[in-house]
Formats: C-alpha cells, structure tokens, sequence
C-alpha cells in the first residue's frame, strides 16, 4: 500500500485556489419514496451544512442508501425537494448536479488505466488536452497514487483502486461528495488508512460529503455529525461524541455502541461497558448487583466480560491487569456502577 502524503504537504494549485468555495449545502425537504407498497422514506427533513462530513448510519433497509441515491439523482422521490447550494434540483439529471460518487465496489472501468479512469469525467466536459493533463496529475497527487497513472484496474489492489474512484469523484472539483460504503470491501488497516485520507482531504478541501455506512466505528471515526436512521426515519442526529454520551433512546444507545440496560425504580437506565465495575473494583457509592462469569475475552487495552444476571447478559470493560480470580468464567461476581455514569430512559 502506498503511503498517504504528510498532512502539511501544500495542496496542488487547482484545489488550494477552490478549497475555501468547495462544499455546498444539502437541504432535503419532505422526501418520500416508494417502491410499490413498500415505503422506503415516510416523510424525511434533512440539512447539511457546506463543508460538514455528515454520514447516514443504519442497518440494512433503513433507507440510507435511498436516500443517498435520491440526493444524486439516481432516483426521484414521491414527494418532497432536493436542494444544492440553494438550488433546487429535484429532477435535476444526474450529470448536471455537479456531484461525485465513491461506491464500494470501486466502478473503474476496466479496460482504462488509472489515468483515463480519471480523466473520463473531464473530457465528457471536452476540457483541453493539457487541462485534463494537469487536472489527473494534481488529483493523483492528491491521493497518493501519481506514481500508478499508467497501470489498469487489475493491476491495483482493493486500496489503490478505492483512492482512484476517489480521485476520480474529486476531479472535476464536485459540489458534494457522496459515498456509498467505500470502505466495506478493504481490511481493517486498510480502511484505517483510507478514512485518515478521507479526513485530511476534508480538512483541506472543505468538502461537503454524505457518506453512507452501517459500521458504527467508521461513523465515529469520520464523521463531524452522525444520522442515524431506521425504518426510513431519523431517529437522532448529531456529534458521535453527544449521541454516544446523551443518546435520546434505548435504540441510539445500543445501536452506537455497546449499552447495558438496567429496569430500575421506574425507568430504563443504560450503561456502557466501560462504567461497569465488578468486584474489588466497585466503590462504596455504586449500585451493586450479583451475577456469575459467563465468558472473558483479552481485548488487549481491556478484558470483555459477560455476566450472566437475572433477566439479562450484562457486559462490562475492565482494565488489563485484572486478575483472574475476577475474569474466569463460572465465578459469581458482584457488578455495579455510578448513578452518575447512567443514562436514563423513560420506561417502555
């Protein structure tokens, strides 16, 4: 895998001149879609600010495709209106929206180079030779892959042929950048690698991007606002850091992340794993419950423990060094937490 470029590599003259105008706004009105009697979208409202990395997430079928699709036009709602930077492009063509695409699986066209792939864009808006020229080289450059230009798809592996479709989107200087689960094919470090890239060329670029994933720890890592949907609906929407520390519901709190919950005096409280104590770790003030070792699993900064309790499977995070005695499946425990480190939920 190539080596992504430093952070403080000054960007080529063609994006360092549009950054600070690159990016407009998303506002989607009313959107509703259908297929059939199915309903896709009941009645969706969303604003994306320009220059905010916004990512859907959900499960499959919750409509973060659809509406991704509805934003570049390769579907047309019901119901309800689609604006880019104040205009209205409802049944706007998809080719005069001025939006890139990254898919999964890349799209390249296979019988291009790198180049050519890249360049495809340009010259269906019949630039000149040396514009179209100078354009590729910068934006390969950009990307990490100015080096690989002449090689077919083929040729590349799964990383390098996501950064192509990448500078591919980014090419022709799009208003919005849309992103339908780039990442899901590549392995761990690799997409560890490529969102670092994707978070620098946003920094620099001040890109409006709406990235679509239902991996909650690729959410966390890029986004600067999460939406998380189900069933067509926006059910909370916000910084990763607030919806995973104030979510607004049970279904927020165990869909971002890992949450106990607990039937207590009334109410539901929701607690991580990570403020769940187990033994010699509990403190006077925490409220106590007995249970028994299930399974532990080395997480290496952690060990992940399973309570068995009545009603429930309770996990918790505890450090490292804890000794065994607390860890070893078959052993009765007591699990406790602070009423301050609990989330609180009115009662179903």
């Amino acid at each position: 895998m190539q080596h992504i470029a430093e952070s403080n590599s000054p960007l080529p003259p063609q994006f360092a001149a549009q950054a600070e105008h690159q990016g407009k706004d998303i506002a989607l009105s009313g959107i509703r879609k259908t297929y059939g009697p199915a309903v896709a979208l009941p009645e969706l409202s969303l604003d994306v600010p320009r220059g905010q990395f916004c990512t859907l997430l959900g499960a499959s079928g919750s409509g973060k495709t659809t509406l991704l699709k509805i934003i570049a036009g390769f579907e047309a709602p019901d119901a309800g209106s689609v604006r880019i930077g104040g205009g209205d492009v409802t049944h706007t063509p998809i080719a005069l929206r001025n939006i890139g695409m990254v898919f999964q699986n890349y799209a390249l066209f296979p019988h291009m180079t790198v180049f050519d792939n890249v360049a495809f864009a340009l010259r269906m808006r019949r630039l000149p030779r040396d514009e179209i020229r100078r354009r590729v080289g910068e934006v390969l450059e950009l990307v990490s892959m100015d080096t690989l230009l002449g090689r077919l798809p083929r040729e590349l592996s799964g990383g390098q042929q996501q950064r192509v479709a990448l500078a591919r989107a980014l090419v022709f200087t799009p208003d919005v950048l849309l992103m339908d689960e780039p990442l899901g094919a590549l392995d761990k470090n690799l997409r560890q690698a490529i969102q670092l890239q994707l978070k620098k060329l946003h920094h620099e670029l001040g890109l409006t991007i709406v990235f679509v994933t239902h991996d909650q720890e690729e959410a966390m890592n890029l986004s600067e606002r999460i939406v998380i949907m189900d069933h067509g609906r926006i059910v909370q929407a916000g910084a990763p850091e607030a919806l995973y520390r104030t979510p607004e519901s049970p279904f927020v709190a165990g869909f971002l992340g890992e949450c106990n919950f607990v039937d207590r005096a009334g109410c539901m409280l929701g607690v991580r794993p990570e403020n769940v104590r187990i033994g010699t770790q509990l403190t006077s003030s925490d409220l106590r419950h007995e249970g028994r070792i299930v399974a532990s699993t080395f997480c290496a900064l952690h060990w992940k423990i399973f309570i068995e309790a009545p009603g429930r499977t309770v996990v918790a995070y505890v450090p490292a060094g804890t000794g065994a005695a607390e860890r070893t499946p078959g052993q009765s425990v007591v699990w406790g937490f602070s009423a301050t480190d609990a989330m609180e939920f009115a009662a179903a």
